[in-house]
């Protein structure tokens, strides 16, 4: 029997489950067009409310499915890889979503005689706004990954958030500046909301100022293609608010912390790589 399935996710919790309908909501593929693997029936339940087909048996994900995705931690993978290692052929596409594990690994795990030197293999980092939609994430391919296939992965990460294909040597790069920054960017929203708050705005209401300011001036960034610099400079009126303000956080080091702090965490990924 041929694959009956277009995509097929063996790990579905909120990262896969937010992948999924990432996919599903961007009307790539039909909800009969994708198949999830769940090992415990609360989890089947819930994913089964999408209208996908589900499976406890990874194997039976494997075989019926064109595109898989490893959504699952880095020790559940070497539970993973051998189970479905006889499973997987030459012309599937795997994509495996775990921190810190390389292509070579997952590539070695798969290897069998039939398809020896033939897999293709994706190593994706997305982050955790692919939560809502608007995730950043990191791709490597190996050399079996074609053209056509990188279109295809990117339209598949591109339907919750961006995404784009860096060389496998920057993925601790990418933890820094995408992967942890996160926790940086809400610290950030956090510290302007509570200045607002010393000032008399309410907690709520202050949230949801700075959130929303970070939010337009990130998609300002991203929609004009101006340099951040020249952005700064149009809302830096001469000897007024903004620039009062810059002065202030440049006398406190911001740019500086904020990049011994990316530069932190991509020292730590290194770190944790060895």
């Amino acid at each position: 029997m041929g694959r009956k399935f277009k995509v097929g996710f063996i790990g579905c919790g909120n990262m896969g489950t937010a992948m999924l309908k990432g996919i599903l909501a961007s009307g790539q593929v039909s909800a009969k067009e994708v198949a999830a693997a769940e090992k415990f029936e609360a989890g089947r339940k819930k994913i089964e409310e999408l209208g996908v087909y589900v499976t406890s048996d990874n194997g039976e994900l494997v075989r019926e499915s064109d595109v898989i995705f490893l959504v699952v931690k880095p020790y559940q993978q070497e539970e993973v890889l051998p189970e479905i290692r006889d499973n997987v052929t030459a012309d599937q596409i795997v994509i495996s979503v775990a921190a810190g594990v390389s292509i070579n690994t997952v590539e070695q795990a798969l290897m069998s005689i039939d398809v020896a030197g033939k897999i293709k293999v994706v190593r994706a980092m997305p982050n955790t706004p692919a939560l809502v939609g608007e995730g950043m994430t990191a791709l490597s391919v190996n050399a079996n990954i074609t053209k056509e296939d990188e279109e295809l992965i990117l339209s598949y990460f591109n339907a919750f958030g961006k995404a784009e294909i860096v060389p496998e040597s920057l993925m601790d790069v990418v933890t820094g500046v995408s992967g942890s920054s996160p926790a940086f960017v809400y610290m950030f929203i956090e510290a302007m909301a509570d200045a607002a708050v010393a000032e008399g705005m309410t907690r709520a209401q202050a949230y949801k100022f700075a959130a929303q300011t970070v939010r337009g001036s990130a998609t300002m960034v991203l929609e004009t293609g101006e340099h951040p610099g020249a952005l700064k400079d149009a809302v830096c009126s001469p000897g007024g608010t903004t620039i009062e303000g810059v002065c202030a956080l440049e006398a406190g080091g911001l740019r500086a912390t904020i990049i011994d702090g990316v530069c932190a965490a991509i020292e730590k990924s290194r770190d944790m790589s060895k």
